[in-house]
């Protein structure tokens, strides 16, 4: 009986000391973040329950896949064709009013494909059927990667792997350090979108997204090259697709703006544009953004499918992708002028003339937009007035899109040279 009592006392005893020291926490918590406890929101049972989770944490840690979503959300990178999922085409940081040249390095073809920055690499493909490694800072060649035909489709390099379509309907998979061969996936068509990425239904693995002249939208495990599903259109889809939350959202030579399940690849809506869309959708605010061969600029509201507004002032037909800002919406058109509308109502803010077609898509750092044109010149145009603040002669074409990152400007161009510059 007496040794009954014992252990019932060292019970107890250790019961009390666990409470003792749980309270201890919570009133530490409670202090430490008091200024959270407005009077509006009181919460001191979810501050403890910040406290028990401490002590007895869940468990379900996150998946390399979700850290690396997370990290391209944040990074200063550019490590797929306009920025980021959304392909809002917005970087951060700022650049300076008068750029340097910093170096070029030489392809041997025309480069009508964009760059990517990603770890202090610059990755592009190549009319010579090469993918390129540069190194940032200096311009140098880290490797080469020779495909089956001319890469005009962007790269995007996720989790060290670099994904890349060719003209020859093949999408590859290469190392991002060494440039060694992963996988390659074959279509049916020419590939000249870039790719884009989302995770798995599960969080654990990363499917990899092009479209193709087959008419298809092709879903790819990037662990092993297969198809995980696809999608298919009525004609050849040019451009790439955007991802937010579950659905990707792209437009068609078929004149619609798909909406598809990022599940099971199933049509969710289709928006009929007027005409057969070029150029790459972005998504702001479950808007979707985009212009046609009609010469008309589209915002549409995905879950009702309402078109909210078109700009109709353009001259010719739109090839360039939308820059998508809060409050305004800046896109290159083949009438050789930069756009620029307000997100709100799509009524024009100004435009901003070059002296050849604009095809390439523009990005907005700060209160700059940068552009080039076919009439050989990169741009720097203020935002917030449209006047041009700086422009580089080239001399040739530029189709390419620039990546900017770290106060740099990356730039190809159709003499077959890639251009940095930067402060």
């Amino acid at each position: 009986m007496k040794f009954v009592k014992i252990a019932a006392l060292v019970v107890v005893t250790v019961a009390a000391s666990i409470i003792l020291a749980v309270a201890m926490l919570y009133t530490r918590y409670w202090l430490l973040d008091n200024n959270r406890l407005s009077a509006k929101n009181n919460r001191p049972r979810q501050i403890f329950g910040e406290v028990l989770n401490r002590i007895i944490p869940e468990g379900n840690q996150d998946s390399a896949a979700v850290r690396s979503e997370r990290q391209i959300e944040n990074q200063l990178d550019w490590p797929m064709f306009r920025g980021q999922q959304r392909l809002l085409g917005i970087a951060k940081g700022n650049l300076p009013d008068k750029p340097d040249f910093l170096w070029k390095f030489k392809t041997e073809g025309q480069i009508k494909s964009s760059p990517v920055i990603a770890d202090g690499l610059v990755f592009i493909g190549s009319s010579d059927k090469n993918i390129y490694a540069i190194n940032l800072k200096n311009g140098g060649k880290v490797w080469t990667y020779e495909t089956d035909d001319v890469i005009e489709a962007t790269p995007c390099v996720i989790q060290g792997t670099v994904y890349a379509g060719s003209s020859g309907g093949i999408l590859y998979a290469v190392d991002a350090n060494s440039g060694s061969f992963k996988w390659k996936y074959e279509t049916e068509g020419d590939i000249l979108g870039a790719a884009n990425w989302i995770l798995s239904p599960d969080g654990a693995t990363i499917w990899i997204l092009v479209g193709s002249y087959d008419n298809r939208l092709h879903c790819v495990d990037s662990t092993n090259g297969e198809a995980v599903w696809t999608y298919e259109t009525d004609n050849y889809i040019n451009g790439s697709p955007a991802v937010e939350e579950k659905i990707a959202v792209f437009g068609g030579c078929d004149a619609f703006i798909h909406v598809v399940s990022l599940i099971d690849g199933t049509r969710i809506k289709t928006i009929d544009s007027g005409s057969y869309i070029a150029a790459s959708a972005a998504i702001r605010d479950r808007q979707v953004c985009v212009g046609n061969y009609d010469n008309v600029l589209i915002n549409a509201d995905i879950e009702s499918g309402e078109i909210l507004w078109r700009y109709e002032q353009a001259k010719a037909p739109f090839f360039s992708s939308p820059a998508v800002g809060t409050d305004v919406v800046v896109i290159g058109s083949r009438d050789e002028l930069v756009h620029c509308v307000a997100r709100k109502d799509g009524k024009q803010l100004w435009t901003f003339q070059t002296l050849g077609e604009v095809d390439s898509s523009p990005v907005i750092c700060g209160d700059k937009v940068v552009v080039g044109s076919q009439d050989g010149s990169l741009y720097m145009i203020r935002l917030s007035s449209g006047e041009k603040v700086w422009s580089y002669e080239i001399g040739q074409a530029i189709s390419s899109s620039p990546a900017v990152a770290n106060g740099m400007v990356i730039i190809g161009c159709d003499d077959g040279y890639v251009y940095a510059f930067g402060g």
